[in-house]
């Protein structure tokens, strides 16, 4: 395990290095010059070209890259065009508040999808099978932004239970993170329940029947372990979509998070903030799909971790 681990690790250097480079190319075709955008309309040439040269923005791309990554090895993530701060100290301010979020989104991806899927199985075709697949059909469908304002009309607007936007409190956190993991709860749900079907109609399943088991100790303890595998994998690509998502929700809730922090850094053209960001999201990302293999082995001994 340890050795796999390590070289998981190491592989996650050439992921990383096409990440940036992916980014920096991207951003590289974006219209607007940074340099004009520091000097402010009205600037003369000599200073948009002093401010270039001064960013670095005067050399070739390669090698405005080759420095960004060498400066990244050593743990600068540059300085924000905007506020002349490290890019490092901006993003681990919002940071945290993406993360929380998350987390909070993939608990209730976790645990309503997970739940409605199992009794979406065991009760295969039923009232509740249906009524439950119909309203993850919905959540699959329903765009984020969408939810996020209709939410915010009912429950902040008309009924005033939660706050409309901002940060601070465990009210603030309610609907962001429903609207976050709405539609991971409908995948995980879909999942789990197709899943489970093929496991519960597996013969060790009907021998734990034929012993007399109780139905709870049968779905819990024998086949939901069994059926897992798939929805980790489902779940560990959700958290990384997740990350995506914030983007979106932290804007349609005013939330100073992460996503919010690259939206903005886009807007100004804050090409380091907008790299370190992404940069950052990215390495979670790696580091919950290793999270996610590393559970297959968890649950199923029989896998091997090549």
């Amino acid at each position: 395990m340890f050795v796999y681990i390590i070289r998981r690790l190491l592989q996650m250097i050439p992921v990383l290095l096409g990440v940036i480079l992916v980014v920096f190319l991207i951003m590289q075709m974006v219209p607007g010059d940074p340099a004009l955008l520091l000097a402010g309309e009205g600037a003369s040439v000599e200073n948009v070209a002093k401010i270039r040269h001064q960013l670095g923005l005067d050399q070739p791309v390669m090698l405005q890259y080759v420095h960004y990554v060498g400066n990244v090895v050593q743990g600068d993530l540059g300085t924000s065009l905007r506020s002349n701060l490290p890019v490092l100290d901006e993003i681990m301010t919002r940071l945290p508040i993406t993360i929380e979020l998350a987390l909070a989104s993939i608990f209730i991806t976790i645990v309503l999808g997970m739940l409605a899927g199992i009794i979406s199985a065991t009760r295969q075709y039923s009232f509740a099978d249906i009524t439950i697949m119909i309203i993850a059909l919905l959540g699959v469908s329903l765009p984020s932004f969408w939810l996020g304002l209709t939410m915010i009309y009912y429950f902040s607007v008309k009924l005033h239970l939660f706050p409309v936007a901002g940060w601070g409190t465990w009210k603030h956190l309610v609907l962001p993170a429903i609207t976050l993991g709405a539609s991971g709860a409908a995948i995980v749900a879909r999942m789990t329940r197709s899943s489970m079907l093929d496991v519960i109609r597996q013969d060790y399943i009907r021998t734990a029947k034929a012993k007399g088991l109780k139905q709870r100790v049968i779905v819990y303890k024998h086949a939901l372990k069994n059926a897992l595998i798939p929805v980790i994998t489902v779940v560990g690509l959700q958290f990384g979509i997740l990350l995506g998502g914030a983007v979106l929700v932290e804007s349609v809730f005013a939330i100073n998070g992460l996503g919010r922090l690259i939206v903005d850094a886009i807007r100004m053209r804050d090409l380091p903030v907008v790299q370190g960001g992404v940069l950052v999201a990215s390495v979670i990302f790696v580091f919950v799909n290793l999270a996610v293999d590393v559970l297959y082995r968890y649950f199923n001994k029989r896998i091997e971790l090549d």
